[in-house]
């Protein structure tokens, strides 16, 4: 065969072409990620148009068949004939990549935006594309599908407001999933609320009734840290610094707290730097400069001068970066470093300035952030006298191994892993089950020191936290601490499955998130998965991973030795049949026992489901919403009369009370008197639990003609009859145990190694869970409070989510 590549092998994709076919170059992956850069790629739009001081309202909603709309009051784009393309300037925006009012300095002093490659993204990755401009009293629209424009640009009306309104389906043949996601979207959005003071932004999911916010804040990145802050004590109130240099408007806000942490987040025109770059270079640089200038001026006693460093003076800090430049410089599409080195210079000369003075003229604050700053480098000294010390007695970094790690042979970290196991018992089995080739294994005695509530030299004194820092061979401390070093790229923690284990497990997971976050961003960190249950006895024993694996297990079992028949003429359920209506109704009653733990009747649901309510098509008519209410009266439910929703154009009911049982006595539906009663409504209807039960009930209502008849397939014993569906999966599932040997495993240590090797350490058959962070904010948050000084934000959090628990290990 020929293999010719002349000209005729060169492809050239016009238009929008290229994003289609590799959008992962455009928004980085066809994932959760990519899925919601489309919003925030039309959202940097309507904040450049506010930047530029053209907007103040920005409304986003999550539409109940998971369209986004993005609407601001800015100008408008441009629908005027484009001089060069002769086409509407809007359509020259949509459909040409690289096209857009980022590349003069006249149209945008300031840009997040500097490809021209948003907005026209999104429509080549949407289904169906919508546009309204509101723009010289006249409401202009125009349609596009996956990038392709289906109707010309035209007036629909007349309008009193200004600004663009854009409304997009993600391609389902693109992505993954277009699930969106509310909360991800709102982490964005208060990000640019705080970013941008004075700027009003609306979100609104309405596939749920409560999920609703505004984002408004005059206070800017002052609130911002204040947010950072909200669950530390704090030293001081914010430091605001703020200035244009060379057309660089630059603001800073500092506040510092009692924790040893230091929280610092940058960023250009509106982007997450996070990487960093030169203006936060140059924010460190004049911070260090400023206190120990203000410390040696002679504004301290003399028992407090120490030799402050970087690392001391930013101990307990939160601050925010904020630069915004005409022309910034960014590492690639996704904007994670500044490139501009000039910043560094006009950062690091106002901060200077600003906060010198600030110092000079608040003395008792600036005593505080000195006294915090010397006491950081005091404990620098004495971690760094414990590190020399530990090496002196052979038990740190440099030094001999520890005696019980179980070392592997291969000497390629890429290659290596090293198992943290809880527990000399499970130790041991790990050891003995292990591949010695590849797995190193080190037991772990009793739980670590919690590394949230203790300073950096009270960690060094952590015999068990030696032991790892000198496995994994970083080092530990900023001054000795080195990612590269590391001797393994699986750190894979194995504990138990009770309490104990969960504990231990979140105390690892606190001191590599503070210590060594690294080992989270590169991918090196997993947790085991060691199975539940054991069924069978022998060689034909079964591990099974959870819960839900062992429901599965036990249906199938049963499924395959009776029939069941249904209905008048009694028709017949066999083997897969028969289990797949068996699974069904498990997945039902699970599912409805969540909305009981939400206080919600599954009365209540079971009628929303037979008057036949799908969508917002039945909640728009008056008829069928007007017959559901006497439907519920007549069975017990106490009920409002209908409600005209303008906003979302659909009729609501409220119900207040269910009857309970057969006595006729009203109880409320609701579990406290705190919380209000049951809506029905697009929030209802459009929720998970309601659609997921919606589906199964659909599927279970072909079968579910009771009475039910159960026998063996050799029809040999007498029949047994079932009444209702609930009684027969409680039936099946005690059918299914009966005979069988089942172990429940809630210690490593109760497994063989051999047993060990095979369920959870060989690579061919393990499941592992490798750990990483989303959100970085949140994640501080959520190791603050579960592991943090204050009591209270805990006792909330376990209250908030102790429904949530299914299964709990003593």
């Amino acid at each position: 065969m020929d293999n010719i590549y002349d000209a005729s092998s060169i492809d050239v994709l016009e238009g929008l072409e290229p994003v289609r076919l590799r959008p992962s170059m455009y928004i980085g992956n066809v994932d959760v990620e990519g899925l919601h850069h489309l919003v925030y790629e039309v959202l940097d739009n309507s904040i450049d148009e506010a930047m530029a001081g053209f907007c103040d309202l920005i409304n986003i909603k999550i539409h109940t068949d998971n369209s986004v709309s993005v609407e601001d009051n800015g100008r408008g784009i441009p629908v005027d004939i484009h001089k060069t393309e002769h086409i509407p300037a809007l359509e020259v925006v949509l459909t040409k990549l690289h096209a857009g009012g980022k590349f003069d300095n006249d149209t945008y002093k300031v840009s997040g935006g500097l490809h021209g490659v948003g907005v026209s993204v999104v429509n080549a990755l949407s289904s169906l594309f919508e546009v309204e401009i509101y723009l010289d009293g006249k409401i202009y629209y125009q349609t596009y599908e996956k990038g392709v424009k289906t109707s010309e640009l035209k007036v629909i009306g007349n309008t009193e407001k200004n600004g663009t309104k854009i409304h997009f389906f993600p391609d389902k043949s693109i992505f993954n999933n277009v699930d969106f996601n509310y909360d991800i979207l709102t982490r964005r959005i208060r990000e640019l609320a705080f970013l941008n003071k004075g700027i009003k932004i609306l979100i609104e999911d309405e596939r749920f009734d409560d999920k609703k916010k505004e984002f408004y804040d005059k206070g800017g990145i002052i609130s911002f840290v204040e947010y950072l802050n909200k669950r530390h004590a704090i030293i001081h109130k914010p430091i605001f610094i703020e200035g244009n240099k060379n057309d660089v408007k630059i603001e800073v806000a500092i506040q510092y707290n009692e924790t040893f942490k230091e929280k610092i987040f940058s960023f250009a025109n509106n982007i997450n730097t996070v990487e960093g770059g030169f203006h936060l270079i140059g924010f460190k640089a004049a911070l260090t400069r400023t206190i120990n200038q203000y410390a040696v001026n002679g504004n301290i006693p003399k028992n407090m001068q120490e030799k402050i460093s970087g690392d001391d003076v930013r101990e307990g800090l939160s601050a925010i970066i904020s630069v915004k430049i005409k022309s910034p410089q960014f590492e690639g599409q996704t904007k994670t470093k500044l490139g501009n080195s000039e910043v560094k210079g006009y950062v690091e000369s106002l901060v200077n300035e600003k906060l010198g003075i600030f110092l000079e003229e608040n003395p008792s604050i600036a005593k505080k952030i000195l006294s915090k700053a010397v006491d950081a480098a005091r404990a620098r000294d004495a971690a760094k006298r414990a590190r020399e010390m530990a090496r002196k007695q052979g038990s740190l970094l440099d030094s001999t191994l520890p005696g019980k790690l179980a070392e592997c042979q291969y000497s390629e970290p890429s290659e290596r892993e090293l198992f943290l196991v809880e527990g000399d018992s499970a130790g041991g089995s790990a050891k003995q089950g292990r591949d010695r080739k590849f797995q190193a294994i080190l037991p772990l005695k009793g739980k670590i020191l919690n590394v949230e509530k203790a300073r950096f030299d009270k960690v060094l004194h952590s015999e068990e936290i030696k032991n790892i820092i000198t496995v994994l061979g970083t080092g530990v401390g900023k001054e000795e601490y080195n990612i590269d070093n590391i001797r393994y790229h699986k750190i894979i923690i194995m504990t138990d499955a009770d309490v104990d284990g969960s504990h231990i497990r979140t105390l690892l997971l606190t001191f590599f998130y503070r210590q060594m976050p690294e080992l989270l961003s590169k991918g090196y960190l997993y947790i085991a998965q060691p199975p539940l249950f054991k069924v069978g006895k022998g060689k034909n024993a079964l591990y099974l991973k959870d819960e839900t694996e062992f429901s599965d297990y036990v249906l199938k079992r049963v499924c395959d030795n009776k029939k069941l028949a249904y209905g008048d003429d009694y028709k017949i359920l066999s083997e897969h049949n028969l289990y797949i209506f068996a699974g069904n109704l498990s997945e039902y009653f699970a599912n409805m026992n969540n909305f009981k733990i939400k206080g919600i009747s599954s009365d209540l649901i079971k009628i929303l489901m037979q008057e036949g309510i799908e969508d917002s098509t039945f909640l728009r008519n008056h008829q069928k919403m007007s017959s559901l209410r006497d439907s519920l009266h007549e069975q017990g439910f106490e009920v409002d009369e209908l409600i005209w929703n303008e906003e979302k154009n659909i009729y609501e009911i409220i119900v207040k009370s269910s009857k309970n049982g057969n006595n006729g006595i009203l109880k409320k539906i609701v579990k406290d008197d705190n919380e209000k009663p049951v809506k029905i409504g697009a929030g209802l209807i459009y929720s998970t639990d309601f659609q997921k039960s919606l589906i199964l009930w659909k599927k279970i209502m072909k079968y579910d003609h009771p009475p039910f008849k159960i026998f063996k397939k050799d029809n040999k014993n007498e029949d047994i009859i079932i009444e209702d569906k609930k009684r027969l999966l409680s039936f099946l599932i005690e059918e299914g145990k009966k005979g069988i040997n089942i172990q429940r495993y809630k210690g490593l240590g109760e497994m063989n190694p051999d047993q060990l090797w095979e369920t959870t350490m060989n690579p061919e058959k393990r499941n592992m869970l490798k750990v990483k962070i989303d959100d970085e904010i949140d994640t501080d948050e959520i190791f603050t409070i579960l592991m943090g000084e204050e009591v209270e934000p805990r006792r909330e959090f376990i209250q908030t989510n102790a429904l949530k628990v299914g299964i709990l290990d003593i």
